[in-house]
C-alpha cells in the first residue's frame, strides 16, 4: 500500500444526546458516521445506532455507471455502549475492511483487502486510489479518492484507536441512487427496503437494514448475530458504569473548561467534546481526537 501525504480534514463531531433523532439545519455533501456511532443521514438527521450486529449503510448499483458501491458497518456492544468496530467498502470486484485496535501503542494498519490481511496489493479499490498516512500517533486516515470520476470528491476512513468514523463526501451524481440507513437521496426520508415505507424509529431502521443473506457479506469472517437473528440491543445509558470504559479521568466541571475555551462556543461541539471525555477515553487520545493537546496540558498538570 502505498503511503502518501495527506491534507487533514476538520474532524466533526456527531452529538451525544439522549434522543434517538434529531434534525439540523446545515446543508452539505459531507455525510458522516461516527464511532459511537451516529449517522448524518442524507438530510442531516442524526440518528443513533444501538446495537450489536452488521448493518447496510449504503448500496448504490449505479455507482460510476454500474460499477456499484456497497458499505457495510459492524457494531459491536460493550456495557452500555456500542461503537463502529469495522467497516466494509465493495467498488466493483474489489472489498476493503477496515477496523481499529484498543491497544493505544498499536500502530499497525489492520485492514483487509479483498480478504487478504494487509494486503500490498492495496493501490486502488474498483479503479479508485486509496491513500493511507498516519497523522498522529492515535490516528490513522484512509482516503478513497473518486476524483477521477466525480472531480473533488472523496470518502474519508478515521480509525482512532478502536474507534471508526467515515465521511461521504459527495452530491447526488455520487450517491443519488443509494439506498440503506442513510436513507434516500433524493427526499431525504428514511426508507425500508421497499421503497416506499418509512421509517421513523431508529430500531425499525436497523432492524430493517441488518445485512440479509442475499447480499454480499463483505467482512472477511461472520460474527454474531446474523440474520435471521436480529441485532442485539445494547443497555440503557444508566448501565454505563457496567461498560468497558474506565471511571472518567475528569469530572463534567474539567471536561466543560478543556472544551468550552476552545471550540469558538459552538454548543453541539462542546457537548461532543464533554461526552467524550466523559466516556472515559485517556485523556492523550482525547487530547489528539480533538486537538486540544495545549488546552489538555494547562487544564490538567
Amino acid at each position: 500500500m502505498k503511503l502518501l501525504s495527506l491534507t487533514l480534514i476538520t474532524i466533526f463531531l456527531a452529538a451525544v444526546t439522549a434522543s434517538s433523532e434529531t434534525e439540523t439545519e446545515t446543508e452539505n455533501e459531507n455525510h458522516d458516521v461516527d464511532w459511537l456511532p451516529h449517522i448524518t443521514s442524507w438530510s442531516d438527521k442524526r440518528i443513533e445506532i444501538n446495537g450489536q450486529c452488521d448493518l447496510v449503510m449504503l448500496q448504490n448499483a449505479a455507482f460510476a455507471e454500474g460499477l456499484g458501491m456497497n458499505i457495510h458497518i459492524r457494531t459491536k456492544i460493550v456495557g452500555a455502549w456500542s461503537y463502529i468496530k469495522s467497516v466494509a467498502i465493495n467498488i466493483g470486484d474489489d472489498v476493503l475492511e477496515i477496523e481499529g485496535s484498543p491497544n493505544p501503542k498499536d500502530e499497525d494498519a489492520h485492514y483487509w483487502f479483498n480478504g487478504e490481511y494487509q494486503s500490498e496489493e492495496l493501490e486502488t479499490i474498483g479503479g479508485f486510489p486509496v491513500e493511507w498516512e498516519k497523522p498522529t500517533p492515535y490516528k490513522q486516515q484512509y482516503n478513497i479518492d473518486l476524483d477521477s470520476k466525480y472531480p473533488g470528491k472523496v470518502i474519508t476512513i478515521d480509525v482512532i484507536n478502536e474507534f471508526i468514523r467515515f465521511n461521504l463526501n459527495g452530491d447526488a451524481s455520487v450517491f443519488g441512487n443509494s439506498v440503506g440507513l442513510l436513507g434516500d437521496y433524493n427526499t431525504g426520508k428514511t426508507l425500508a427496503r421497499d421503497g416506499a415505507t418509512e421509517l421513523q424509529g431508529f430500531e425499525d431502521l436497523v432492524d430493517e437494514w441488518q445485512v440479509i443473506p442475499s447480499e454480499p457479506k463483505l467482512f472477511h469472517q461472520l460474527a454474531h448475530p446474523q440474520f435471521p437473528d436480529k441485532c442485539i440491543r445494547r443497555e440503557s445509558s444508566s448501565g454505563a458504569s457496567k461498560s468497558h470504559f474506565s471511571k472518567p479521568a475528569v469530572d463534567v466541571e474539567q471536561a466543560e473548561a478543556i472544551c468550552s475555551g476552545t471550540l469558538d462556543n459552538d454548543a453541539t461541539v462542546i457537548n461532543d467534546c464533554i461526552s467524550y471525555i466523559l466516556l472515559g477515553r485517556d485523556l492523550d487520545v482525547i487530547a489528539e481526537f480533538l486537538m486540544l493537546r495545549k488546552v489538555h496540558h494547562e487544564l490538567l498538570l
